[in-house]
């Protein structure tokens, strides 16, 4: 073999060891700045000095200044309790988890469902903590909540977030709000475990939009209302959902709006005094010059600052959802204070 052919072949030796010596390396968990890090249904919460951020699909991430998110391994979803009676063809997945802290357990809620269809359910997972690097991070799935079936039911068991109520002595209350188009958003009460419904049963309808009459009940209708969330500040309940159309790159017109109330069951009321059951609600965020749409919404304090976290379709990358997180202010008469989020479109 002549000296040209042996370099040859050593050098494609080298490069070979090389490639699976990179390969063989742990990866990177990698990290994105704000702008340009991709969410959609957004839920975040704070262990020690280090928030996480849930999103549809089972993406985790962390990050330690709201800014420079660095992206974690997925939360499991394969979910063996979604059986075809169910949600027909299910392949694994969920959509919109909610993520809460209750007496040194972390919950995380979340939706199997087929798009545009009732066909959903709610279920949860706990955790004893969310530091992947701990040996005590482990997943433990709870199953279902409660479902919602075609034809029996006139409301979709999606977009779960829970309120804890907590009580003097350690004991708290449960309280589950879902929904998403048909009837409107529902709230039912959890019993202690939090991962089952209390019994009696008891329900609330404590939000909804117009819907055209004569709609068959498999249609989800044109009442658009979705992703509930409940915040409390001081003596108000205030109920956070989203109206108009997601998931539409630039063509969504997703909105945010809020209404409040003193007991967290019902009425909510927007700032004209308006019920949010009869079609009520005040704007907070949508289309703008960034944006063609801000929804599916949750509204945290951290460190003495309430946060408005949230997807937005940017205009400026061909309408991807984008995470948006900004802090909010509040006036004297308790609502929020104008800003960014209310540079609405005319």
């Amino acid at each position: 073999m002549n000296f040209k052919k042996c370099k040859n072949l050593l050098l494609i030796i080298v490069l070979l060891v090389t490639s699976i010596f990179i390969n063989a390396q742990p990866q990177r968990p990698k990290t994105v700045k704000l702008g340009d890090f991709d969410a959609h249904d957004p839920v975040m919460i704070k262990q020690d000095s280090t928030f996480y951020l849930f999103l549809t699909g089972g993406g985790m991430s962390k990050s330690t200044d709201l800014e420079n998110w660095t992206n974690l391994k997925r939360v499991p979803s394969k979910l063996e309790w979604v059986i075809d009676d169910i949600i027909s063809g299910y392949r694994g997945g969920f959509w919109a988890p909610d993520i809460q802290f209750l007496n040194d357990t972390y919950y995380l809620y979340y939706s199997p469902s087929a798009f545009a269809k009732n066909t959903s359910a709610i279920g949860v997972m706990t955790n004893k903590t969310l530091n992947q690097d701990s040996p005590d991070y482990k997943w433990e799935d709870q199953g279902m909540i409660l479902q919602s079936i075609p034809g029996r039911d006139f409301w979709n068991a999606i977009d779960a977030n829970v309120y804890f109520e907590r009580a003097w002595g350690g004991k708290s209350t449960g309280w589950l709000s879902f929904g998403s188009f048909w009837g409107g958003i529902k709230l039912v009460k959890l019993d202690s475990t939090m991962t089952a419904l209390a019994e009696p049963q008891e329900w609330y309808t404590i939000a909804k939009q117009e819907r055209t009459f004569g709609m068959p009940d498999t249609d989800p209708g044109d009442g658009t209302i979705e992703a509930p969330f409940i915040y409390r500040r001081h003596q108000y309940y205030y109920l956070f959902v989203s109206v108009d159309y997601c998931c539409r790159g630039l063509d969504s017109t997703y909105e945010t709006i809020v209404g409040r109330s003193r007991d967290i069951r019902v009425p909510y009321f927007d700032k004209d005094g308006v019920p949010m059951y009869a079609g009520g609600g005040t704007y907070v965020a949508g289309p703008n010059e960034d944006y063609a749409g801000i929804g599916h919404c949750a509204v945290y304090d951290f460190d003495g600052k309430t946060w408005f976290i949230s997807h937005g379709y940017d205009k400026k990358d061909r309408g991807r959802s984008k995470l948006v997180v900004k802090e909010i202010t509040w006036d004297r008469a308790e609502w929020y204070q104008q800003s960014f989020l209310r540079k609405r479109l005319t």
